[in-house]
């Protein structure tokens, strides 16, 4: 192995996909994880109760044959491959989703006027420069389902109302359905499949970080080592505990807000940019159940306000091997940001609240046997799209050019990325290494 002194912060998968590829050009890295364990958002914990949770729901529904066979290889061949039935929660209704093309089980007046006004809409040509997420959504869907739906799950998912979130992150996660098809699913209620993710592969052993362990042999790993100092003339990194580390090429996935304010130098206009970008702080419920048969759905979307968790996923559906034989497990999120909906509670404080919800849209008994809880703090969860964003992350990138910083991943570019999508990243960043020492290959 070549040494070239390089150094990645962060062992989640983009840092992961980093020192994968830095591997396989022959050069060696070292890799600074700020948590007792490795993985980052892939992390998988397994309890004493016999129940596994992901740190976050994980699946990989990856299209690329090259990740498919590296993530199979991984795990030896032993995976789930799994056909994924999604539904959503409407105010006592389950709806299959996506729910645009799938109207049937809720209440005539709402349903017609969903109709109504995707006609009208469908008359108008889509807003091509739209000035805000609300206003593609309402000229595509209509304003009812605008309004009663993708705008009130994108409040409790990203924290923040419709019409101050942009457009750049939606790709293919809302399907537009024909007029055929919006009629078929109010009128009946069987309907083909159209949710964009068809079918999805999850580890059948271990959790959703099988995928990533033999990465991890591919890099020095230091784990209990947090990040407090960046001097990108010296090239240094100084950690919370004394440690202080030379690099040559330093890659990046710490998040934009939390790394700015830590490297010397960074000019008051960048620093003031990237406390402009947020995210969401989630707290995960975890509970295990006695028994699995409480849900036909691989995860579920919750549109009432009054629910506290937004989205709903079921362990126990990607891998048996996740509970005990016979057991059930859902995991609940809940959604805060401390820019728009200030974390006011303690992980712990959520776990009653969640069962009490669970108990309320009916998919848990009030007497249900629970033979397992626990709650975590995700303290950056997701990008928020909004429309400071658009204009303070250039500034942030930029700068980060200027000083040779190589930032990847979810929360070093700031983008909406899968868990494959993050390993590329990570690649990406480790490319752009191996071309400034000119082993490219």
């Amino acid at each position: 192995m070549s040494d070239k002194n390089i150094v990645i912060l962060g062992s989640g998968m983009s840092g992961l996909g980093a020192a994968h590829h830095l591997h396989g050009a022959g050069v060696s890295s070292r890799m600074y994880d700020k948590n007792a364990f490795p993985g980052g958002h892939t992390a998988t914990f397994t309890h004493d109760s016999g129940f596994i949770f992901d740190d976050g729901p994980h699946i990989s529904f990856s299209k690329d044959p090259r990740i498919q066979d590296l993530f199979a290889e991984n795990v030896g061949g032993q995976y789930e491959k799994l056909q994924a039935y999604v539904n959503n929660y409407y105010h006592g209704a389950w709806v299959k989703h996506p729910a645009q093309a799938n109207l049937h089980n809720l209440p005539d007046e709402l349903k017609t006027q969903c109709i109504l006004d995707f006609i009208e809409a469908s008359k108008q040509d889509v807003v091509e420069k739209p000035a805000n997420y609300l206003e593609w959504l309402i000229s595509v869907f209509g304003k009812t389902f605008a309004t009663h739906f993708p705008a009130v799950y994108g409040k409790k998912y990203h924290t923040v109302d419709a019409d101050q979130m942009s457009t750049v992150w939606m790709g293919p996660r809302l399907y537009r359905p024909s007029m055929d098809e919006v009629i078929r699913g109010a009128i009946f209620a069987e309907t083909p499949d159209v949710h964009y993710i068809t079918d999805f592969r999850y580890p059948t052993e271990g959790g959703f970080i099988s995928y990533l362990k033999p990465f991890m042999e591919k890099t020095d790993l230091h784990l209990d080592h947090k990040v407090v100092a960046i001097d990108p003339e010296a090239r240094t990194v100084q950690f919370e505990n004394g440690v202080t580390e030379s690099y040559d090429h330093l890659i990046s996935s710490i998040p934009l807000p939390d790394l700015i304010p830590m490297v010397k130098g960074a000019p008051d206009h960048v620093r003031k940019a990237a406390a402009k970008l947020a995210c969401t702080t989630c707290i995960t419920v975890n509970i295990g159940l006695a028994r699995d048969d409480f849900t036909p759905a691989t995860w579920t979307y919750i549109y009432d306000e009054d629910i506290v968790f937004t989205r709903l996923s079921f362990p126990h559906k990607m891998s048996t091997k996740t509970c005990p034989r016979g057991c059930g497990s859902i995991q609940a999120e809940c959604y805060y940001s401390h820019k728009y909906r200030p974390l006011d509670v303690s992980p712990d404080e959520l776990i009653q609240p969640v069962i009490d919800d669970l108990v309320k849209i009916g998919l848990i008994e009030q007497d249900e046997k629970i033979l397992h809880t626990d709650a975590r703090l995700i303290t950056h969860a997701n990008i928020i799209f909004d429309l400071d964003r658009e204009e303070a992350l250039p500034i942030v990138h930029d700068w980060l050019d200027q000083v040779g910083i190589h930032y990847v991943g979810r929360f070093g570019e700031w983008g909406y990325q899968w868990t494959d999508e993050a390993f590329k990243s990570g690649e990406r960043g480790a490319r752009t290494v191996l071309e400034k020492i000119g082993a490219l290959v």
